[in-house]
């Protein structure tokens, strides 16, 4: 055997993630799924031994979490899980529609039937989830659905500031996708905004954008105001 054959027999791969990254990944899926919940304490030693990582990576992760939003360090409590409200929830509502808005115009003017296809296999997947009561996939064709309306018109930044923002209600968006008839009017809303795209409608699609995204702020501050009563 050559020498490079016996160096290849016994190099270590590295993997695709690091022990940190894999940690930030679990810590930020389970503040998005609500195992950790709004308020909660992220005790670091308790972190530890869940994750079953040092002291020093839960640091890091948890100081990423705090840069993104997810997670705010309070004096005399340390981190707990950030709780969003109602005025920050309109903001990031306000974003988005602004962005979502300008991806389904590009959309349409792109006139791309893979685009069209690409929409409409998500939102059947919307569809199938509500159908099925499978709410963590709805938000993940939902997520698809947005994902394609930025990213085929080459609009990553873009995408990539709507996508941080939707990490951030991601858990107000779980109670939303919930409410009374949402099942019926949020895929009624986007097929909207798929037959401008087809259409070639750049405006509809832009309007259409808007007005989806639009209810879905209404709901939200609906359910936080509630919330608020309710405390």
């Amino acid at each position: 055997m050559s020498g490079a054959l016996k160096d290849a027999a016994i190099r270590v791969e590295r993997p695709a993630k690091t022990l940190r990254e894999l940690a930030l990944d679990k810590v930020r899926e389970a503040i998005v799924n609500g195992y950790f919940r709004p308020g909660d304490r992220l005790v670091e030693r308790d972190m530890c031994a869940q994750l079953g990582v040092s002291r020093t990576i839960v640091r890091e992760v948890l100081r990423h979490l705090e840069s993104e939003g997810l997670v705010a360090n309070l004096p005399n409590k340390g981190p707990i899980v950030a709780q969003l409200d109602l005025d920050e929830a309109k903001q990031i509502y306000e974003i988005r529609g602004v962005l979502e808005g300008m991806a389904a115009r590009l959309c349409a003017q792109r006139g791309s039937p893979e685009i069209v296809t690409a929409l409409e296999t998500s939102l059947q997947g919307i569809r199938d989830s509500y159908r099925d009561k499978d709410m963590p996939g709805v938000l993940s064709h939902t997520s698809s659905f947005y994902q394609t309306l930025f990213t085929m018109v080459d609009r990553h930044v873009a995408w990539g500031v709507v996508n941080l923002l939707t990490v951030r209600i991601n858990h107000l968006r779980s109670m939303t996708i919930k409410t009374k008839n949402r099942d019926i009017e949020g895929p009624r809303q986007m097929a909207k905004i798929v037959d401008a795209i087809r259409n070639g409608d750049g405006e509809g699609a832009y309007k259409a954008a808007m007005d989806h995204v639009a209810a879905a702020s209404a709901i939200a501050e609906a359910v936080l105001s509630a919330k608020d009563s309710a405390e």
